[in-house]
């Protein structure tokens, strides 16, 4: 008989209202007189976000409805279902931790009458940022608020205040934490703040470049950790080699002590971070204006580096591979010592 009765199915905004409803009541915290009550509030919120998870990225039967997708997305950012959700993270269970970290990474790229209302939200919350990158202190947040972060940085505006924050400092730790995954995931991160927004990236870089480049130095490309070095010489020649980062591009090629340590990796026993730091060290060579301390050091290992190089091959055969060989070596033995000014 049940099934005569139906209650009217609950429109997205529904949804969105009694989720954040569950969420005040999590927020509170415990009610020790009401532990089954918890459970059974827990159990529904978990369900809720089962069902705003559906409404986002659809089902096996059906595809996401536009019109769905926009109400929800509009209900969501009118309160702080947000900020609540990212609050009561760490009392959920883990597969709605899953379900919570899709549903906020969905909606970073919801549109509501072609406007991403999340990056108005997160303009104005700006602070729930602080909160995300806390989140790597934490090994059970870490992988949740990670994934949540690196959608959030879509928004330029929010790319650039995590950018000029303390907390980029972190970053080099966060990098080196002994749990991989969530090291792996740190570095995720701060790849993507460094190569997606090309001009908020450039002024960043130029107005903090001398001590960035003296952690990037000391505690990636020096580090003791292998994983470390090859995946922070590869982002260094991504970042580099990007036109818009051509004036940081100069300054760094101009550095002698830069120039040693590119040397130090090109003597790596590793082939993979080898061929990553010849990417970065044929700038130093390209460079037209070196300077005479920069000329007198490849001279003074020219031998070493010919040597080096005539022997540089990599595993399948690459046309712009060797031809940037050749320009380095044609570079290298064509070298005067310059007298200094």
């Amino acid at each position: 008989m049940k099934g005569l009765f139906k209650s009217k199915p609950k429109t997205p905004a529904d949804l969105v209202r009694q989720t954040r409803d569950l969420l005040i009541y999590v927020d509170r915290g415990p009610d020790a007189t009401r532990e089954t009550k918890r459970e059974e509030k827990m159990t529904e919120l978990s369900k809720l976000v089962r069902e705003l998870k559906s409404i986002l990225y659809g089902n096996s039967e059906a595809e996401p409805v536009t019109e769905a997708c926009a109400q929800l997305t509009q209900e969501f950012f009118r309160e702080n279902t947000l900020r609540l959700l990212i609050i009561c993270l760490p009392k959920l269970n883990l597969e709605t931790r899953k379900d919570v970290t899709q549903v906020v990474a969905n909606l970073q790229r919801q549109q509501v009458q072609s406007r991403l209302i999340a990056c108005d939200y997160l303009e104005a919350n700006i602070d729930l940022m602080d909160i995300l990158i806390g989140g790597y202190e934490n090994p059970d947040m870490a992988l949740h608020y990670g994934a949540m972060l690196r959608e959030c940085i879509r928004h330029q505006t929010v790319a650039r205040y995590v950018l000029e924050s303390e907390h980029m400092k972190k970053f080099f730790d966060y990098i080196q934490l002994p749990n991989f995954d969530i090291a792996a995931d740190a570095a995720a991160t701060f790849k993507e703040l460094l190569t997606r927004h090309k001009s908020t990236v450039a002024e960043f870089l130029s107005k903090n470049y001398d001590w960035f480049f003296a952690e990037y130095n000391s505690k990636l490309l020096e580090s003791p950790n292998y994983i470390t070095r090859r995946q922070a010489v590869k982002l260094l020649g991504d970042m580099l080699l990007d036109r818009s980062n051509s004036a940081v591009m100069t300054r760094y090629v101009s550095s002698r002590d830069n120039l040693r340590i590119l040397m130090n990796l090109l003597r790596e026993s590793s082939k993979s971070i080898q061929i990553e730091a010849f990417h970065v060290f044929k700038l130093f060579a390209a460079n037209q204006h070196k300077p005479p301390d920069i000329v007198s050091i490849l001279v003074a290992n020219r031998s070493k580096l010919l040597r080096l190089f005539a022997d540089f091959k990599l595993d399948k055969e690459d046309e712009q591979f060797e031809a940037d060989k050749a320009q380095v070596v044609r570079e290298i033995a064509a070298l005067e010592p310059k007298e200094g000014p």
